[in-house]
């Protein structure tokens, strides 16, 4: 029997993706070899654990500094992200007294439709996608930037970059459209970092009381291995997780009222009181200078006496604002959520 050739091959394979509906495939590295491709020098894992344990003492209240996760929106350009690591990290030992800042580095953009999915899927944002080119730029830069001494915070909206990824990072976020996802509740109950869980995108923090329940216990789930076989996981349940709370749909919840009715809501559910508080999205209406009136109302209500409030996130880059991905860009200015600029980031801090 003649074997086909590869031209054949390939119209078969077209065909029966056609029939079936299923996808092209890319063969990726495995997290494994992407890791030992680029791997973690012992000291930086050292540090890394270290951060971790900051972060869990400030959740817990062991700590009284606030923790502040800020940076850009999503990270586009390495070399910016970079500028904007060495600013911060100056920065943060500076106030480190006060609060255990936590850099932003976002390599993955949730869409509510479609859009550019971030540095980890679309590198250099032509729209046809380049996974195996993520991979290795995100997982270099999120090596450059912890051996700047940085804890690095990113969004965990797939499960299997963490695989690639999670080694570097010492806080992660768990979206307001994914707080509900069972696969995000499993992941988290294995992840070796605190965890945060946004309200629903609601408004509500309901779902978020349950994800944090769900995420404390052990599970057996559906992943893949360091060699990038499938494998049943089997996870111990993530003790310190808590809420973030974002906003949702017109709903602002950072005041004083709408945070003793999240922690009451919480300790209702059995789960940490915990609260960080995000000064953008919602919470600011999507005006980003709105997140500097937002930061002040809630470091008031702190220093008022509730101690409950554990951390603020803010959205901020080199320039202010935001723009459009197309032509010329300026350089250290989002093109997803408009962001505070360095200068006002600064100046805000140092009240703060």
């Amino acid at each position: 029997m003649n074997m086909p050739t590869s031209i054949d091959a390939l119209t078969a394979t077209q065909a029966q993706q056609e029939t079936t509906g299923t996808a092209a495939a890319t063969p990726l590295p495995t997290p494994g070899q992407l890791r030992r491709e680029f791997p973690v020098p012992a000291d930086v894992q050292a540090r890394i654990a270290e951060q971790r344990d900051a972060v869990r003492r400030i959740l817990r209240g062991e700590d009284s500094r606030l923790l502040i996760v800020m940076g850009p929106c999503s990270i586009h350009d390495e070399v910016a992200a970079l500028e904007y690591g060495a600013k911060l990290s100056k920065l943060a030992d500076e106030v480190s007294d006060r609060f255990l800042i936590v850099m932003r580095a976002y390599l993955e953009k949730p869409r509510t439709t479609v859009g550019w999915k971030g540095l980890l899927y679309d590198p250099d944002r032509t729209g046809q996608g380049d996974l195996n080119e993520g991979l290795v730029r995100s997982r270099r830069l999120l090596l450059n930037l912890a051996e700047m001494g940085l804890p690095i915070a990113t969004e965990a909206l797939s499960p299997f970059a963490m695989d690639y990824l999670g080694d570097l990072v010492s806080w992660t976020a768990i979206g307001a459209r994914t707080t509900e996802s069972q696969v995000h509740r499993e992941m988290a109950s294995g992840l070796p970092m605190p965890v945060g869980f946004k309200n629903g995108t609601d408004g509500t923090v309901g779902v978020a009381v349950n994800a944090m329940k769900s995420a404390g216990h052990p599970h057996q789930h559906f992943g893949i291995g360091e060699n990038g076989a499938p494998a049943m996981l089997n996870t111990p349940g993530n003790p310190d997780t808590h809420l973030v709370l974002r906003g949702g749909r017109g709903i602002t919840n950072y005041d004083a009222d709408s945070i003793r009715e999240a922690m009451a809501a919480l300790d209702a559910g059995g789960v940490s009181t915990s609260v960080m508080v995000d000064c953008s999205h919602d919470n600011a209406c999507k005006q980003h200078e709105r997140q500097m009136d937002i930061a002040r109302d809630v470091i008031a209500q702190r220093n008022a006496g509730n101690s409950g409030i554990r951390g603020l996130m803010l959205e901020s880059f080199l320039e202010p604002g935001r723009q459009s991905d197309g032509g010329e860009l300026l350089y250290g200015c989002s093109i997803t959520d408009p962001c505070l600029g360095w200068d006002q980031t600064e100046a805000l801090i140092r009240l703060l």
